[in-house]
C-alpha cells in the first residue's frame, strides 16, 4: 500500500514523522458509466479549453482560483502553494485533546492509517497512541492535505493511530427547515415498547454487513449477457403503510425480531385484544384466589369459636360422670 502523504504530528515539543495511507476503498463500491442509449457507445468526459475550444492533454491542466463572482481566473503553480506560509502544510499540530463524543459524527471525513516515516518516530508514535488510550482522548489539529487545509482528529486504533478528516463548522448547513412545525408527544409507555424493540435486535451479522446490493446487479448483468431472466432469492416482503396503532406496532415488531431468530414468542409483550384478554384472566384468577382465601379465614374463625364450646361441654360431662 502506497502512502498518499507524508508529514509529522507535533505533540508538545515531540515530532512524530508520518506517512498516510487511505482507510478506506470506494473502489468496491458499485459504480456506473454513461453510455448513447441508441447505440451503446461511452460517454467521456473530454478536457476541452474554453477559448480555443480543442481538447487539451491532462500535462497542459493546471490550478486557477476564481477569487470573486466573475469570469476572472488566477492561475495558481505548484510554487505559488508550497510558499503558502501554512505551518500544516508539512505539520500536524495537535491543538487540544477532546473526548471522541465530542466530535459531531457529520463533521467527519475521509480516514487514513498513520504509520511511521522512520525508525526513530516508532517510540512517540506507541507514546501517544498509549496516552490517548489510556487518557481515552483524541487530539484535534489542522493539516494541508490536497492543498486546502482542513480539521482532522487523531484517535488510537487497535495498535496504529488513524486519522480522520474533518469539516469546518461552517460546512455543516442549519437544520432550519428539517424539523417539524409541532413537536409529537409520545408516552412513557411507548417509549418502553420502543426500547424493547430495539434490545430485541440483537447483534449485527456476517450477512448483515454483505453488500447484496452489488450481488444483485451482477446477477442483473450476468442475465442480461446470458439472455435469461434473473433469478433472486425469495425475500420477506417488509409491510408498508401508514401506522396507526404506534404500540400494536412496536409490540408486533419485538415478535418479528424473535421469530426471526427463532426465540420463544411468548416471551414477547402482547398488543391489542390479546393483551386485554390476559390481562382480565390474571384479574380474574386473582379475584379467585382472594376469594378462596377470605373464604378459609372465614371457616378458620368459626372453628375457633366452636372449638371452646365443645371443650366447656366436655368440662360439664367429666363433673357429672364424677
Amino acid at each position: 500500500m502506497r502512502p498518499t502523504a507524508k508529514f509529522s504530528i507535533s505533540f508538545g515539543l515531540v515530532t512524530i514523522p508520518v506517512a498516510a495511507y487511505n482507510a478506506t476503498d470506494t473502489s468496491a463500491s458499485v459504480s456506473f458509466v454513461r453510455i448513447h442509449t441508441a447505440d451503446g457507445g461511452r460517454v467521456r468526459n473530454q478536457p476541452v479549453c474554453s477559448l480555443e475550444g480543442v481538447e487539451i492533454t491532462q500535462d497542459e491542466i493546471g490550478r486557477g482560483y476564481k477569487p470573486g463572482d466573475g469570469d476572472t481566473v488566477v492561475p495558481l503553480s505548484d510554487d505559488d502553494l508550497d510558499a503558502l506560509p501554512l505551518p500544516t502544510a508539512k505539520t500536524l499540530t495537535i491543538l487540544a485533546f477532546v473526548a471522541g463524543g465530542d466530535i459531531d459524527p457529520l463533521q467527519m471525513g475521509k480516514g487514513y492509517y498513520l504509520g511511521i516515516d522512520s525508525p526513530a518516530a516508532a517510540k512517540p508514535y506507541v507514546l501517544l497512541r498509549e496516552a490517548m488510550e489510556r487518557h481515552q482522548r483524541v487530539g484535534l489539529g489542522k493539516i494541508a492535505l490536497h492543498g486546502r487545509e482542513t480539521l482532522a482528529m487523531i484517535r488510537p486504533m487497535e495498535d496504529a493511530l488513524v486519522m480522520q478528516v474533518l469539516l469546518w463548522p461552517h460546512q455543516i448547513r442549519s437544520m432550519d427547515g428539517v424539523l417539524p412545525e409541532r413537536q409529537a408527544e409520545v408516552a412513557r409507555n411507548e417509549v418502553s415498547a420502543a426500547e424493547a424493540l430495539m434490545d430485541s435486535f440483537g447483534e449485527l451479522s456476517e450477512d448483515d454487513l454483505h453488500d447484496h446490493y452489488r450481488e444483485s446487479l451482477e446477477e442483473i448483468v450476468a442475465a442480461k449477457l446470458a439472455h435469461r431472466e434473473p433469478e433472486f432469492p425469495a425475500g420477506e416482503e417488509q409491510p408498508a403503510g401508514e401506522v396507526m396503532d404506534l404500540m400494536a406496532a412496536l409490540q408486533d415488531s419485538v415478535r418479528a425480531a424473535k421469530r426471526s431468530r427463532g426465540e420463544d414468542e411468548e416471551a414477547a409483550p402482547r398488543s391489542g385484544r390479546t393483551a386485554k384478554k390476559s390481562a382480565a384472566k390474571k384479574s380474574t384468577t386473582a379475584k379467585s384466589a382472594a376469594k378462596s382465601t377470605t373464604t378459609k379465614a372465614a371457616a378458620k374463625k368459626t372453628a375457633a369459636k366452636k372449638q371452646p364450646a365443645a371443650k366447656k361441654t366436655a368440662g360439664r360431662g367429666g363433673r357429672r360422670a364424677g
